[in-house]
C-alpha cells in the first residue's frame, strides 16, 4: 500500500535478456520491463541482450553491480529446466543475500495464472554489492506479473509498512 506523505525515489536499473534467439526487435519481455520501470519513473540505466550462457550472462550482471550508481538488476529469460537455462546459476553465485520471499511469492501468485506449471520457475533474488538482483522467466506474462504484482511494489519509497528502496543507504554495511 503506498502511502502519499513519502516522495517517490527513482532507482538506476539495468534490464538483462538472456536468449539465443532473441533480438532488440522481438525481445517482448525485456522491452516490457523498460516500459513498466520507466512508466513508474525509474531510470533503464542499460538494456543488453546476451546468450543463453553461465558465463556471458553472470559478467553482465558483475559489470553491473560493480557500479555503486546502479540500485537494480532484472534479468529475464534461462530459468527453466532445459540444458540452456542457467540464469539462476550464473547470478546466485553473486549473491551477499538471497531473499527466498521473492522466488516463494512469484510462484504463489503464478500458480493463480499457470496452474502447476508455475513449479517449473525458478525466478529468484538476492542483493550483490548492495544491489538487488531479480530473475524472472523469459515470458512477457510472467514478467508482467513480477514487476505489477511484486518488484514495482517493493521498488516504491512510498509502499508502507516497508520495501527495498528504504534499505538500499544500508546493504553495504559490514
Amino acid at each position: 500500500m503506498a502511502s502519499t506523505n513519502r516522495e517517490f525515489k527513482p532507482l538506476n536499473i539495468c534490464v538483462l535478456t538472456a536468449s539465443d534467439t532473441r533480438t532488440d526487435k522481438d525481445d517482448k519481455s525485456g522491452k516490457l520491463l523498460v516500459r513498466r520501470l520507466e512508466k513508474a519513473g525509474h531510470i533503464c540505466q542499460d538494456k543488453i541482450i546476451v546468450a543463453d550462457d553461465v558465463y556471458q550472462i553472470r559478467a553482465a550482471v558483475a559489470c553491473w553491480i560493480a557500479e555503486p550508481q546502479i540500485d537494480v538488476v532484472i534479468t529475464t529469460g534461462g530459468t527453466g529446466v532445459t540444458g540452456r537455462d542457467g540464469t539462476p546459476e550464473a547470478v546466485r553465485v553473486l549473491f551477499d543475500k538471497q531473499l527466498d520471499g521473492f522466488g516463494e511469492l512469484f510462484r504463489s501468485i503464478s500458480v493463480e495464472e499457470i496452474g502447476t506449471s508455475s513449479l517449473q520457475s525458478r525466478a529468484l533474488a538476492g542483493v550483490a554489492n548492495g544491489t538487488y538482483i531479480f530473475v524472472l522467466p523469459g515470458s512477457s506474462n510472467a514478467c508482467a506479473t513480477a514487476w505489477d504484482k511484486i518488484i514495482q511494489h517493493q521498488l516504491d519509497y512510498r509502499t508502507r509498512p516497508c520495501n527495498l528502496v528504504e534499505l538500499i543507504p544500508r546493504l553495504r554495511e559490514s
